[in-house]
């Protein structure tokens, strides 16, 4: 790509008409009340602290104060018994990434780059301990010697590139090859499938977009995360479906971010679009981790922002809202449950197909659950936890991953894919679902 025509395209959004990146007038109520309600639920002693709903709490435009200095301490007291100690107390020495991890414990490069993210969201930012710096660097250097080994990370280009934008964030270098192979990674095409690739390549490019404001990398590959970021924007734009929604419901946020940490939101039509799918579906948004995700954007923000707050006279006007309990659906339902493994993994397509009776208010996860309490030896699942919720991993034995490039395609009859997880969506009565291995 020639010089006139890369400065071109970095100089677009400035030369075509302005469009707003705030969320539509008339929705200040709605976001309002979706906020008030994370906030009752953070104040829930029960629960166990998310870095993500504090990050969501800090970047909304009313806050209430006492309650989010109370969550940040619980957050502290949480993280510090396991990344209070150098990694010299571990056993390990700084950096033997060349080993791998060891099979006791993965390692927990998101969660803890959620947390670092927090810290520095908080009012005055709160220097994290030299320590917890080091973990993720570790972390991130596991990861690297992962992707080289296996040609993947030991958990995923997702929460790699947390790690990368935590570390950016708060000013601290990364070295080149660990950026150099998330670049890598989304120019072959390596991030996931669906919604997950959404995510991931939203993440990366906030990242890359970090690295290349903060000048934390060299000239040259400066350059190639700058394309690389406004390749994810034209990407995010292109898997946009006529309902605005960008991969699936809850991967659009990230895709909202990416358009607001470009500035791509003033001129993008997919950003008003995308913005209008959100205020549709806010209900689909029920739990606190998924309204954490999607209340930055609703607020006009990125994660990127996180790195240019100014701590000033915060409007203590945000009351916390409880959740009302779901009512109460009388009667129960039949489920048709069906799994099916098409070739080169399975020589029969049809693999389990049966009537599942449940509640009438059964999620799709308890009619699993259902299904392999019916006959263990017939049915059985496993899922993995992640922040929107459980997520299917194995069916029948058959193990989704990611080296083999497939996943657990999740199908209402007779081929929409849906848009919620297993534990939100609750399919009607009569209704047939398929958990169909499929490749990405």
């Amino acid at each position: 790509m020639g010089l006139p025509l890369l400065l071109l395209l970095l100089l677009l959004p400035a030369l075509l008409p302005a469009r707003c990146c705030e969320p539509p007038a008339g929705s200040g109520g709605a976001v309002r009340a979706l906020s008030a309600r994370l906030l009752g639920l953070a104040r829930d002693p029960e629960r166990d602290p998310d870095p993500a709903v504090y990050l969501a709490l800090r970047l909304a435009r009313e806050h209430h104060p006492r309650l989010e200095r109370r969550y940040l301490e619980r957050l502290q007291d949480n993280f510090q018994h396991p990344y209070g100690r150098s990694l010299q107390g571990y056993g390990r020495s700084r950096w033997d990434a060349e080993r791998g991890m060891s099979a006791e414990e993965p390692p927990h490069t998101g969660r803890l780059a959620l947390y670092l993210l927090g810290l520095q969201a908080s009012c005055p930012p709160v220097s994290p301990h030299r320590s917890l710096v080091t973990w993720l660097k570790y972390y991130l250097e596991e990861e690297w010697t992962g992707s080289q080994q296996r040609g993947h990370p030991v958990t995923s280009y997702y929460q790699y590139g947390l790690g990368v934008l935590a570390l950016c964030v708060h000013r601290k270098r990364v070295r080149d090859p660990v950026v150099q192979r998330l670049l890598t990674a989304q120019q072959h095409g390596k991030l996931g499938h669906g919604g997950n690739t959404v995510d991931t390549e939203a993440v990366l490019a906030l990242a890359f977009t970090c690295l290349e404001r903060r000048r934390l990398v060299g000239t040259e590959l400066a350059a190639k995360l700058r394309l690389a970021a406004h390749e994810a924007s034209r990407n995010m734009a292109k898997a946009q479906g006529p309902d605005g929604i960008i991969g699936n419901i809850y991967s659009t946020p990230w895709a909202l971010q990416v358009f607001l940490a470009t500035g791509e939101c003033q001129t993008e039509p997919a950003f008003g679009q995308a913005m209008a799918a959100l205020l549709e579906n806010l209900e689909a948004f029920g739990t606190a981790a998924t309204m954490a995700q999607v209340l930055p954007v609703l607020h006009g923000h990125s994660y990127l922002d996180i790195a240019s707050r100014h701590c000033g006279e915060e409007p203590d006007t945000l009351t916390p809202l409880d959740m009302e309990p779901l009512p109460e659906v009388p009667g129960n339902k039949t489920v048709q449950l069906v799994v099916e493994c098409p070739l080169p993994w399975c020589y029969d397509l049809r693999l389990y197909d049966r009537l599942v009776p449940v509640p009438a208010a059964a999620s799709l996860l308890d009619v699993l659950q259902a299904a392999a309490a019916l006959d263990p030896r017939e049915f059985r699942f496993q899922t993995q936890d992640t922040p929107q919720g459980p997520f299917l991993t194995q069916v029948l034995g058959l193990e989704a991953r990611q080296e083999k490039r497939n996943y657990w395609q999740i199908l209402s009859a007779p081929s929409t894919p849906l848009q919620m997880g297993i534990a939100e969506y609750t399919p009607p009565d009569g209704a047939t679902v398929i958990l169909r291995l499929s490749e990405w």
